[in-house]
């Protein structure tokens, strides 16, 4: 991170504040330096800071007082180049840092920061997998209650409920749980519409546990589909598979989505499948690297993403299938662990 002639990282975002510290507050900026590492919050963490931050340098400060303390502690380090996160703070606040931090030359820092969360540790993948572990629990708890009559907000809340039972902090993302045509929309917010026989089933979520996300997604039926959805269900797995038995490092996202979008093309699909093949998962729910048309992230050794084609009919119902993969040298870990099955 220091090779970068960046003397100190300010790091605002929620999301790095907790990859790097490993706590959660309200308020809080991260300021790391390749000798010295300080974290600045307010008297309501200031037990919890002091306590859980053992590396760190803890500062106490109020929030009209934070930059000019900043800008006492970075003139004191000697620094001269700061790194910022052009992609989270606001344009207000840039200004303000600006007016405040005059002395130093800024540079945006986003991609040096998501570039060091990407590859995951042993320890990291283990927390990912705990969460994924949560999250299969939970579906297979709820399978006996998904019944003709019942409403997609109910499936939602009982997902929910049952992720936090077995020791999810919270969720990933929204739950997105769509019965028949309303799976052809691949971000569905739960409604009130009542499952149907023969409708489709489309289940896509994912616990947070211990600071990481798991993400998975299924499509299933109480009873028979029409034929053509039956068919790309067939179609999406197929891709799937392909794309999991190839993936490998030293791919480019490009050349991952190109495995199973390809496949789809060549069954007569290829609009019908708008979104990109997955994305990294870690702290956040969508991180880098990204597996789409136009990604040249490249695939490296222990980055975590998942694998997930999609075909959409508007009017008919659309089949995600999902997986959360870890990538390695020769091919994937796959850290999903639940039936692909289109039948319950």
């Amino acid at each position: 991170m220091f090779d970068n002639k960046i003397d100190a990282y300010m790091v605002h975002s929620a999301a790095n504040r907790n990859y790097f510290t490993g706590i959660d507050t309200s308020f809080g900026l991260a300021v790391l330096t390749e000798n010295e590492k300080l974290y600045f919050t307010d008297f309501r963490y200031e037990n919890y800071a002091k306590k859980e931050l053992a590396d760190f340098t803890v500062i106490i400060v109020k929030f009209s007082e934070l930059y000019d303390t900043v800008n006492r502690e970075l003139k004191r380090l000697g620094t001269k180049t700061v790194g910022y996160e052009e992609d989270y703070i606001t344009v207000a606040e840039f200004k303000n840092i600006k007016s405040t931090l005059s002395d130093y030359t800024f540079k945006p820092a986003g991609a040096i920061l998501a570039a060091k969360r990407a590859v995951k540790t042993d320890d990291e993948i283990a927390k990912i997998e705990n969460s994924q572990r949560i999250a299969e629990k939970a579906l297979a708890k709820i399978i006996p209650i998904i019944k003709p009559g019942v409403t997609e907000r109910e499936i939602s809340a009982e997902l929910m409920f049952e992720m936090i039972r077995l020791g999810a902090d919270t969720l990933a993302f929204e739950n997105i749980v769509s019965f028949g045509e309303n799976s052809a929309n691949p971000h569905h917010h739960p409604s009130d519409k009542k499952l149907e026989k023969n409708e489709l089933i489309l289940i896509d979520f994912g616990a947070r546990a211990n600071g990481y996300c798991s993400d998975m997604t299924r499509t299933f039926t109480l009873g028979a589909p029409q034929d053509e959805l039956k068919a790309i269900h067939g179609i999406v797995s197929e891709a799937q598979a392909y794309a999991l038995k190839h993936i490998k490092a030293g791919m480019t996202g490009r050349e991952a989505d190109s495995l199973a979008r390809e496949y789809i093309r060549a069954n007569g699909y290829i609009k019908e499948f708008g979104h990109s093949l997955g994305h990294g998962v870690g702290v956040e729910i969508h991180e880098a690297p990204r597996l789409g048309e136009k990604s040249d992230d490249i695939l490296l050794p222990n980055m975590v993403v998942t694998i997930e084609p999609g075909i959409y009919i508007d009017g008919l119902g659309g089949v995600r299938i999902e997986d959360l993969v870890v990538v390695k040298e020769d091919g994937v870990l796959n850290l999903t662990n639940f039936n692909k099955n289109l039948y319950l």
